[in-house]
């Protein structure tokens, strides 16, 4: 069996030999292909151009007011305070009540009473029950109760638009409902 088992291995080498040998052709082919390319091939670069020289220019605004300036950011806000606008002076004259200090998202309605025609809404704050009547404020936006109905609360706050200035906005506390 040795003489069969030799006689195996050189034809086995005979078969790797020859696959090697295809194998080299193959790859002269290609490496005349890609040489042929390389010299076939030019490549397009654009030259860079000079930079431009750079020519530099006095500041003249120096003597000019700094548009960030404390004195004139004090200026503008006196000028500002001399013409205050009626929907907040009111509010700023006035003392604050106990609920002005909790946002409007902080609190709850929890039911409504009458007492003599008059009606008053229960609040839930802190885990506290408040009793409040129209004209009441509450909320940090100077809201102020204009109606207090058996499912909600109807009042009106003042804000800043987008510009700046001073507008009433309504605003609602509905009824919350515990489930059981």
């Amino acid at each position: 069996m040795s003489a069969l088992s030799n006689r195996a291995s050189a034809a086995a080498g005979l078969v790797l030999t020859a696959l090697l040998a295809a194998c080299s052709a193959d790859h002269d082919e290609l490496r005349q292909w890609m040489e042929q390319q390389r010299r076939e091939v030019k490549p397009n670069i654009t030259p860079l151009q000079a930079p431009k020289k750079f020519d530099p220019q006095p500041y003249t605004s120096a003597q000019s007011v700094d548009p960030f300036s404390l004195q004139k950011l004090t200026v503008a806000l006196k000028q500002e305070a001399r013409q205050p606008n009626s929907l907040l002076s009111a509010e700023l004259n006035r003392r604050k009540e106990p609920l002005e200090a909790y946002p409007l998202d902080s609190m709850g309605m929890v039911g409504s009473v009458s007492k003599q025609g008059q009606p008053f809404a229960l609040l839930r704050v802190d885990n506290l029950l408040y009793q409040v009547k129209v004209g009441d404020y509450l909320g940090q936006n100077y809201g102020r109760i204009t109606r207090i109905g058996e499912t909600e609360i109807a009042l009106r706050e003042i804000v800043q638009d987008a510009a700046g200035e001073w507008i009433e906005r309504p605003a609602t506390l509905q009824l919350q409902e515990r489930a059981r």
